[in-house]
């Protein structure tokens, strides 16, 4: 007789393939493309990827809202449609980090609860 699973891999799982696409969509390398690059297999640390992945996020967000100050202070060079592109790419860079942060966290909390 066959003993039920108690732990699922299915979120787990879910939360890695919805980051390797948003890495994919941000134009950085799959972890097993960069190692095989580097040839060392330690060499990619996920808080620097982390970290780098926020700041590019924090990028974005000041890029668009400068952007958008010299619209509004009327300097030369600066379109309205640029200016809403710009804010529409930081709004979706930022709800991106935070679904990434939520799966996370979720992650996380599953993990936790197997603990006795």
């Amino acid at each position: 007789m066959a003993l039920p699973t108690l732990l699922s891999n299915a979120p787990i799982e879910s939360a890695l393939t919805q980051m390797r696409q948003l890495r994919q969509s941000a134009g950085m390398a799959d972890a097993d493309q960069a190692s095989a690059l580097n040839g060392d297999a330690a060499s990619v640390n996920f808080s620097d990827t982390l970290k780098r992945s926020l700041t590019r996020i924090s990028q974005s967000q000041n890029k668009a809202y400068s952007q958008a100050e010299a619209f509004e202070l009327g300097k030369p060079g600066v379109a309205l449609n640029d200016v809403m592109v710009d804010l529409q790419k930081a709004s979706i860079n930022f709800q991106m980090g935070v679904q990434v942060r939520n799966k996370l966290v979720a992650a996380y909390q599953e993990v936790m609860s197997m603990t006795p």
